[in-house]
Formats: structure tokens, sequence, C-alpha cells
């Protein structure tokens, strides 16, 4: 058999392949060689997109380097990567490397690889088991990275303590201060108890419950990788904690800057598999920020042995079109730090340029203001320096005083953003995002930190301000509160019209990973909707009666005894004389209903009420057929006439079959 192979300028050492690819994921990867084999690197993104299939997503997503494309690397670096598959990150190293070295079992692999990179000239692919390959690998690697391979150790190796083996064996090929990066997932990830399953096995909680099926892989919580380390005799390592996994990263935190409240909101991510959702994991994280308890929790990690580095958080913005696409970066320097924002690509360079032109023109509209604007000043042509800025949000400090019914403080922190927003608003320049998140406070201080959004333009100020309220209530529906409190109309209708214009112009023609999984038709179950699908639960249904003045709170109550069978529910009310309207609540979230029978004393009326004329439109769903009604809605309910009947009193039995709409699905009907 042919020793070495090449394609384009990439060499295939196969001197320890065995001739059968041991590892495969079957026909689909026909599909992928054909893929790199005919995409240029600059369609693939739109390919991937497109193509509504969780390998070609995983395999192909840009959005895969960016566990790998923050990390410094030393010029003309020596890279390893082992375990290299498909080549989600090799490209991004070939690019920041002087040479890469790659391993993998699979000979199908590495030709996805090598055709997806067969432009590269500083890329070896070197095929077979890692315990044969490693015998011909040199000494003296700058970085070695293990991006989802450590939980395979036990199949490179097949020894007694297969994880510290593996490890003892890579320290030898690593360069004195050089680093090793393992990206892999949290065994006790927060998501695994919200109801997603193990990525390795298929199954609900099976790492949790330790691998009861059995299987090669095996993940690990912090504390147990440490462990491994220190068998290994590694003394020098940090952890980061890629968000919401290393897999499609877009933040990663360290023990230096963890998440703060609220900012975790991103998990509903399953591409390749239908989960569960048994609670909220933005407000569990949050309790669990609150606890100290965030590196048990975190979905994955990524454990960097060797010095420390200076990056203490990365974000990604690059979600959306090339063109705005940027990296953000907290930096230790020494005692001090400092962030910079960089474009992910070169076509984003005028958009780092246009940044810097926005910190000027703020600079000019505020000046003689109290309101500061971050200052910065350029690194490079694709790099700005910002000042780090210590302080709590605009944000914190509201909730702290909504929380604590300090209507007072609220307030008079509103009145002074709204000064701001004023100030000289007359200017042909606006900070369009100028939301309560993106201003620092520090000791009266107050700080623009995020301008990126500036327009040479005038914005009304009352258009900044609601976007600002609605951005506030978005990511925290408690805090309605704060919109009586501002006299803010609730009617955001404008505001979410304009919203989606804006992010349209920042996303271009590139539909958001979110967008992707809908597509995709990967479903999010709810604990509620699965128990109703069974039978055994549901939300209490809540009655108004209109006596001539219309629907009120006070006019309303919730039926007492409901008879349940499956997802057929009936009840029986007694309605007064003067009810000339009822109105029907029969849950809170997305429904289809279908009103099966209808009797006042004992008369079959369910022919009347369901006529057009009978039907209030104080309904908020769509008719279906004859008796059904789909409300896409989180506040379902229907109003009808109440047909005359005698005496003062009657009873009124409603029969319904209620089906719960999953929350993705009605938001795209």
């Amino acid at each position: 058999m042919e020793k070495t192979k090449t394609i384009g300028k990439i060499i295939l050492d196969e001197r320890f392949y065995e001739g059968t690819d041991r590892y495969s994921d079957g026909d689909i990867e026909n599909v992928l060689l054909e893929i790199a084999e005919k995409t240029p690197a600059d369609e693939l993104r739109k390919v991937t997109e497109e193509s509504l299939n969780w390998p070609v997503l995983y395999h192909f997503s840009p959005f895969r380097e960016n566990i790998a494309e923050w990390i410094p690397l030393p010029e003309k670096a020596k890279v390893l990567e082992v375990g290299a598959g498909c080549g989600a990150i090799t490209g991004c190293l070939s690019k920041k490397a002087g040479s890469v070295t790659c391993i993998d079992l699979s000979e199908r692999r590495s030709m996805i690889n090598a055709n997806r990179l067969k432009e590269s000239d500083n890329v070896t692919i070197m095929v077979g088991n890692f315990k044969d390959v490693e015998t011909a690998l040199d000494n003296d690697y700058d970085a070695i990275f293990l991006i989802g391979v450590f939980e395979y150790a036990n199949g490179y190796m097949e020894t007694s303590n297969p994880y510290k083996d593996f490890l003892d064996i890579l320290l030898k090929h690593l360069k004195q201060g050089g680093r090793m990066f393992i990206a892999i997932e949290n065994r006790m990830g927060l998501k695994y108890f919200a109801g997603c399953r193990e990525d390795h096995t298929g199954g609900f909680f099976d790492g949790l419950e330790g691998y009861p099926k059995g299987g090669v892989a095996r993940t690990f919580t912090r504390d147990r990788l440490e462990k491994i380390f220190k068998e290994s005799g590694i003394e020098e390592y940090s952890f980061y904690y890629p968000y919401p996994d290393y897999k499609f990263t877009h933040t990663l935190f360290s023990d230096e800057i963890l998440p703060k409240k609220g900012e975790l909101h991103d998990n509903i991510r399953n591409f390749d598999r239908n989960r569960m959702i048994l609670m909220d994991e933005g407000k569990v994280f949050d309790t669990i920020l609150e606890d100290g308890t965030f590196p048990l929790f975190s979905n994955s990690y990524m454990a960097v042995i060797g010095p420390e580095l200076s990056e203490k958080y990365i974000k990604y913005s690059t979600d959306r079109d090339e063109k705005h696409g940027i990296c953000t970066t907290i930096v230790r320097d020494g005692e001090k730090m400092y962030v910079t924002k960089r474009a992910a690509s070169g076509s984003a360079t005028e958009h780092i340029k246009n940044v810097e032109k926005a910190y000027q023109s703020l600079c000019r509209r505020y000046e003689g203001s109290s309101l500061k604007i971050n200052r910065m000043e350029r690194l490079d042509e694709k790099t700005l320096k910002f000042e780090y800025v210590n302080g709590v949000t605009l944000e914190e400090l509201l909730d702290e005083a909504l929380f604590a019914n300090d209507r007072y403080e609220f307030l008079s922190l509103i009145d002074e953003y709204k000064d701001y927003v004023n100030y000289n608003s007359e200017d042909a320049v606006t900070d369009y995002d100028l939301i309560f998140q993106n201003i620092i406070v520090s000791d009266e201080t107050w700080t623009v930190i995020d301008y990126e959004w500036t327009y040479p333009e005038v914005i009304p100020p009352q258009e900044i301000i609601k976007r600002a309220f609605w951005c506030y209530v978005q990511g925290n529906p408690a805090r309605k509160t704060a919109l009586k409190w501002c006299d803010i109309d609730e009617n955001f209708e404008e505001v979410v019209e304009k919203e989606k214009e804006f992010q349209k112009r920042v996303q271009g023609t590139h539909p958001a990973l979110s967008e992707i999984r809908h597509r995709m038709g990967k479903a999010a179950f709810s604990l509620d909707y699965m128990l109703r699908e069974c039978g055994c639960a549901m939300d209490p249904i809540q009655i108004y009666e209109d006596h001539g003045s219309g629907f009120s709170e006070e006019k309303s109550y919730h039926v007492g005894e409901i008879k349940q069978l499956g997802k057929e529910v009936t009840f029986t009310i007694t309605i007064s004389k003067t009810v000339k309207k009822l109105r029907i609540d029969p849950g809170n979230q997305p429904t289809f209903v279908v009103l099966k029978r209808a009797e006042l004393n004992g008369e079959n009326i369910l022919a009347a009420v369901m006529k057009k004329e009978a039907f209030s439109r104080d309904t908020n769903g769509k008719k279906l057929g004859e008796d059904g009604y789909m409300f896409t809605t989180p506040d379902p309910h229907f109003a009808f006439k109440v047909p005359a009947f005698e005496g003062d009193t009657a009873k009124l039995t409603i029969t319904m079959i209620l089906s719960e709409i999953p929350a993705e699905i009605a938001g795209r009907l």
C-alpha cells in the first residue's frame, strides 16, 4: 500500500494506517467528502447553512473554530492536533501556526480534512492509531490540541489507567513551556440535568448515571480532570468555560471573569436530537452563579496545561454577516486589564474602522456632559484596544432598585439615563444600542462601554429609550413592573418591527444558529407538555365574565373541578343571567383547542357557540374547521356570547380537547 499521498498541498502520511477505518459515521462521510472536494472555502458556510444536516453543520460550521481561534501561538509555532477528524479546527490552526501535524484514526475523515485545506502548505495528516503514530512524532511541539478527543483515551490506550497514560505520552512531545489544550464536555453539565441527551451515547442522563450502557467515551467534572492532571505530575494548568459548549462556542469565561446573572440565556442548542426542557436553565444558572458553583455545572471545559494565558474572557460576535463579525477579548496585563475588539475576518476590517469613527463622533456629541465614552486606541488595522472599566452595569443597578421595590432610586437612574439620551440629540450621531447593560456605573461616573452600533444620523431619543426598555423586559419578564413605574406603553410592536430590520442589517443573508436549529426540526419538549401528552397535568382553566362592562380580573375565577381523560377535559360552571359573554383561558401556553361539547342546562348549544357571529373578537386564536381553534400565543383565550336561558342561573358544561403546541413551533405558525 502506498505510504504517502498528496491532496493539493496536503501530505497524508499513511505509514501507520492498517488499511481499515476503525471509526466511521457511515455513509454521511461520503457526503462530507463530496462537499469538501467540490466546495470552495468561501462558500462552505452557505452550504453548511442550507444543508439542514447535523453532521454537515457539526463538521463544517465556521463556528467550530471559535474554541481555538482566540489562542495566541508563538510565531512559526509547531502544532500537534490529535484526533483532527474532518478538520473542524485544523484550518484555523494552519492560519496561526508555522506547521500543523494532525493525527486521525480514519483515512476517510483525513481525506475530508485534506480536501477542505488543499491550498495549505503547512499541514501534514498522519493516519493511524495514536499509539503507533506517536512513535514517529517530534518532541518539541509548542502546542498540542485535543478538541473532543480526551474522552476517547480508553479507545486509544486500552490500559488500566488510560487517561493518565494518554497524558503522559502527550507530555513527552510538548516543548518546555508549551501548552496543551483539552476541550471536553462536563459530565455534570447543567444541560444534562435540564434534559439534553448525553453527547456520546444519545441517552438521557447516561453520564450523570455513570454510563450504565457502557461505551468508550467518558467525560469528567473539573475536579476529576484535575486529579488526572496531578496523577501525571501536572501542576501548571488553568480552566476556561466555553458557552454554550465547546462545539459551538460564542463565549469563553475563566475563573477570573465568570458569567454575570442574566448572561447565560442561550441554552436551547440541540441540533442533533430532540431534548426535554425540565427547567429554565437561564434561571438555574443564575442560582448557580449566586452560589459560586458555576465551574461544577459549566456544560464544557477548555483545560490549558502549561503557563497561564493573559486572555481571561473571549466573546465571538460571528453569528452574523462576516462584515460585522468581531471577537472581543479581555486581557490581563500585569495588575491591569484591557479590552480588545478584533475583526474576525478581513471583510470585517471596515466595521472596526466604523467603531473607531463612532468613538470620535460620540466624544464630540457628549463633550461637556458627564457621560464618558470608553477610551480606545487602534492597535493595528484589525484591532482596537479599550479601557477596562470597573463597576456595575446600569441594568444591574436598575434590577437592584426594582426588586427592592425602591421606586425612587429606579426612577432617579432612569431620569439620568434619559438626560444622556436627550443630550445634543439633534446631532447626526446616535448610539442605537445605548441599552442599560452597555453602560457601566462606577462612583457616580457613567461610561458607555459598547458603541458598536452607532450611526451618523439623528434617531429620536424616545425610540432609543423605548428599545432600551424592550431589551430590559426581554431579558427578564419580571421586570415589567418597570414599565408601569416609568409610564412606558407595553405595546412594543413598532420596536419589534424596527428590531427585525436592525437584526436583518446585522445578520445579512446568514441565518442565526438558532434559526438553523429551528429549520432542522429538532424539538425541545417542556415537562408540562410531556405531562399533558400523557394526560397527567394541565394548567388551571380561568373563566372571565362580562356583565356588560367588559372582561376584568375582578370578574374572573379558576374552575374548581375538572375531569380529565388524556387530552380531553370537562368542567361545569354556574353562570348568572346577567352574564353577557364568557371568556375561557384554557392554559398558559400555545394550544390547539377543539370544542367537543357545550351544554347549557342540558341543552346542546355547541352549534350556537361556534357560529361566527357568536364568537367574540376577544378571541385571540385562529379558527380551524368547524369546532377548532389554534392559539400561538402563551395566553390563549376564546370568548363567546351566552345564549339566552330561563331562570336566574344556569349550568354550563364544556368539553374540550387541548393539545399544547411547542413554543418553538408556535413561533413559526
